[in-house]
């Protein structure tokens, strides 16, 4: 199954994983008025986190660029219309049309009709489903020669459960960050913190929403430990070790469901 600029993969899973932000395209009428140079475009993107989405049967990778429409924000703002929308980025050449804005909002409309099949689908299969959505951010925006940012402030592994209840979810929660912080990394473990740097975006609290009590997303933001964000260079070893640590905290959770 495929979305407009998006793949589906569904199978057997109370567990879907998405990478929303993962993409880097833009369509030809959005690309001829975007002015930001493309390297910067990517910094500000979350690169390589569709790679960490093959633990779970269900799957959602966007190829998108949110500098076409974020679809971790609600339908009048998935468009950046100014530079506060954007890091303080000016984005277009000029005002974007009218009819340009409309396709936008219906690609976006489409993206949360597919989100809404595969949620459905997975409601009714199972008594309870875990939505994994994984971002990355930023650790050095003073410069790519500046020291890293405080560490104390900004852990490896954001966990994100601003909209989550608590009470019905607070266990699977847990059962996730445990898992994953005492999962072997790097010669220790990750540094997994809940609602440090980010609390979750518009996706998570639309499905912490419309399926309370029967699906629950945890907003993942991985630290950019993996890659130089400023060239945008991966680093594979990590990129394959941050999955791994994932598909250990995907099972404890899938484990945890079946109880």
């Amino acid at each position: 199954m495929s979305g407009v600029r998006w793949e589906v993969a569904r199978g057997d899973d109370p567990i879907l994983a998405t990478a929303i932000h993962a993409g880097h395209e833009l369509r030809p009428e959005v690309a001829a008025r975007c002015v930001i140079p493309e390297e910067i475009r990517l910094r500000e993107e979350d690169p390589f986190t569709d790679q960490w989405l093959w633990y779970a049967a269900n799957s959602i990778a966007v190829s998108a660029s949110r500098f076409e429409l974020d679809l971790n924000r609600p339908r009048e703002a998935t468009i950046y219309s100014s530079p506060q929308d954007a890091w303080g980025l000016e984005l277009w050449d000029r005002p974007l049309p009218d009819d340009l804005v409309k396709r936008t909002q219906e690609i976006y409309d489409s993206f949360y009709a597919d989100l809404a099949d595969v949620c459905d689908e997975m409601a009714a299969e199972f008594p309870g489903f875990v939505v994994f959505d994984i971002h990355s951010y930023n650790q050095r925006r003073q410069g790519p020669d500046a020291p890293v940012d405080d560490p104390t402030a900004n852990p490896e592994v954001n966990v994100g459960t601003g909209s989550v209840d608590r009470d019905r979810w607070g266990d699977v929660v847990e059962t996730f960050i445990e898992s994953l912080a005492r999962h072997p990394f790097d010669g220790g473990h990750l540094d997994v913190r809940e609602n440090v740097r980010f609390r979750g975006g518009h996706m998570s609290r639309w499905i912490n929403s419309k399926y309370a009590g029967r699906g629950c997303t945890i907003a993942i933001e991985v630290k950019k430990i993996y890659m130089d964000e400023w060239t945008g260079q991966p680093d594979d070893a990590v990129i394959v070790a941050v999955g791994e640590a994932l598909a250990v905290a995907a099972a404890a959770v899938r484990s945890h469901l079946g109880r």
